[in-house]
C-alpha cells in the first residue's frame, strides 16, 4: 500500500498491502530497496534486504537526483537491477560458504575409485564433520564423525581408506 504523498502509484500497490513503490522505499518480489542517507558523506546509498533477512543483502551508492541534492527516485527497472544484484551477491555468499564446509577427493584404489567427502556442520554448541566414502556406484562404504578441523586430502582419504574406515584421530 502506498503511504508516502510523493509515492509513484501503482495498480499492484492496490491488490497487495505488502508490495510498496515509493520514491525511496520499494518492497516486491521478496525483496526490499531502500534509499538512505549515505553516513560516510553528503550522498545517498541504497540497501537492498531479501525479505526474511535481519542484514541488507547488498548496500551501495545511490545517485544523486536533478536537484544536486536529494536522492534519483527509484524505479521498476532501478529495482530490477538491484533485486538481480542483490540475488548474485546472495548466490556468490552461498557458493562461497558450501565451498568453504564441503570438501571431496578421489581416491583410484586397486578395485574402485572412491569419493572421499568432508562435510562441516558450523554448529555453535557441537561443531563437527562428517566424514565418507563412496564407490563409483554410489554406494556409501563408510561415515564417521571427525572434529571440524580434519583436513581432507587425497593422502588423509587415502590413509582412511587403508585403516579400513577407522575413526581418523
Amino acid at each position: 500500500m502506498t503511504t508516502s504523498a510523493d509515492a509513484t502509484p501503482s495498480p499492484a500497490n492496490t491488490t497487495d498491502p505488502d508490495i510498496i513503490h515509493e520514491e525511496r522505499l520499494w518492497r516486491d518480489s521478496g525483496w526490499t530497496c531502500r534509499v538512505i542517507k549515505n553516513e560516510d558523506d553528503d550522498g545517498w546509498a541504497v540497501e537492498m534486504t531479501k525479505d526474511g533477512e535481519a542484514e541488507p543483502a547488498l548496500v551501495g551508492p545511490w545517485t544523486m537526483g536533478r536537484d544536486k541534492r536529494n536522492p534519483k527516485p527509484l524505479d521498476v527497472s532501478a529495482f530490477n537491477t538491484l533485486v538481480k544484484t542483490a540475488s548474485e551477491v546472495l548466490r556468490r555468499h552461498e557458493q562461497q560458504l558450501h565451498a568453504q564446509l564441503h570438501k571431496q577427493v578421489w581416491v583410484d584404489t586397486a578395485d574402485d575409485r572412491i569419493s572421499v567427502t568432508l562435510d562441516i556442520v558450523p554448529d555453535d554448541d557441537d561443531p563437527h564433520a562428517l566424514l565418507a566414502a563412496e564407490n563409483a556406484s554410489g554406494e556409501t562404504l563408510a561415515n564417521v564423525r571427525v572434529a571440524p578441523t580434519f583436513k581432507l586430502s587425497t593422502r588423509s582419504a587415502s590413509d582412511w581408506i587403508e585403516s579400513g574406515y577407522a575413526k581418523p584421530r
